[in-house]
C-alpha cells in the first residue's frame, strides 16, 4: 500500500515518508502514543509477522512494553467450554475444506464459548494477526474475557501476540513451547494446549478454568 492517510493519537503510522533509497511510497512515519517506549532494538536484521525474535531479552520487552495487564484479568472459562473450541473451529474453517493446508485461529467469549472471529492463513501466526487486527479495526482492545483457540502449537510468538492484545488465555491443539510457557506464566496468561476431546493440559494460571470434573466427565 502506498499509505497517504494519517493517525490521530495512536501510535499508528501515516505514510508520508522516504526510505534510504529516496522513495516516498510504502515507507511510514510512526509516532508513538503517548506513554509508550521506543522499541530499543537488539538485532538488526528484518523480522515478519510469522517468525518474531526469540530469546529472553524479548520475553523482558515483552513484559516492559504490553500496554494491558493480561495477569489483573480475572476472568474464568467453564473445562466444558473449552473442550468444544476445537470443534467450532474446525467447522468454520471453510478455506480448509477446500485446500486442507490452512491454520486457523478464532476468538471467543470465555463466558458464553460463542464465536467472536475466526480467520485461516497458511502461516498459523498471520492467522492470530488477523484475528488481533479485527479486533483493533472494531475498538475492541484490550481482549478482556476472552480465549484465543489456535489449531496448531501454541509458540512463544502466539502467547506474546495474546499478551500484547490483552488476551487472558490461549488455548491449543497441540503442544507449547517451553519458552511459551515461561512467557505465559511470567505474563499470567493461561496456556492450555492438547487441547483434544475431554482433555487438556493446563500449563498457567489454571485458576481461570473451571469445572474441570464435567468436562472430564461428559
Amino acid at each position: 500500500a502506498t499509505g497517504s492517510g494519517s493517525a490521530t493519537g495512536s501510535g499508528i503510522a501515516t505514510g508520508s515518508g522516504s526510505g534510504a533509497d529516496g522513495n516516498t511510497y510504502n515507507v511510514l512515519d510512526v509516532t508513538l502514543a503517548p506513554g509508550v517506549p521506543a522499541p530499543v532494538p537488539n538485532r538488526n536484521f528484518y523480522t515478519t509477522s510469522s517468525c518474531g525474535v526469540c530469546g529472553k531479552a524479548s520475553i523482558d520487552a515483552v513484559e516492559t512494553v504490553s500496554s494491558y495487564d493480561v495477569a489483573a484479568d480475572d476472568s474464568t472459562v467453564s473445562a466444558l467450554t473449552l473442550t468444544g473450541l476445537p470443534e467450532q473451529l474446525r467447522a468454520q474453517q471453510a478455506v480448509f475444506d477446500k485446500t486442507g493446508g490452512l491454520h486457523a485461529a478464532a476468538l471467543f467469549d470465555a463466558l458464553t464459548g460463542d464465536l467472536l472471529v475466526l480467520r485461516e492463513d497458511v502461516g498459523r501466526h498471520n492467522a492470530v494477526d488477523k484475528v488481533i487486527g479485527w479486533a483493533a479495526l472494531n475498538h475492541r482492545l484490550p481482549l478482556r474475557g476472552t480465549v484465543l483457540q489456535v489449531s496448531g502449537r501454541a509458540s512463544f510468538e502466539l502467547v506474546q501476540k495474546a499478551v500484547m492484545a490483552g488476551i487472558p488465555m490461549l488455548a491449543a491443539v497441540s503442544a507449547p513451547s517451553s519458552l511459551a510457557v515461561e512467557l505465559a506464566e511470567a505474563s499470567g496468561l493461561t496456556l492450555v494446549g492438547f487441547l483434544r476431546g475431554p482433555s487438556m493440559n493446563v500449563y498457567t494460571r489454571p485458576d481461570r478454568v473451571v469445572d474441570v470434573a464435567a468436562a472430564t466427565t461428559r
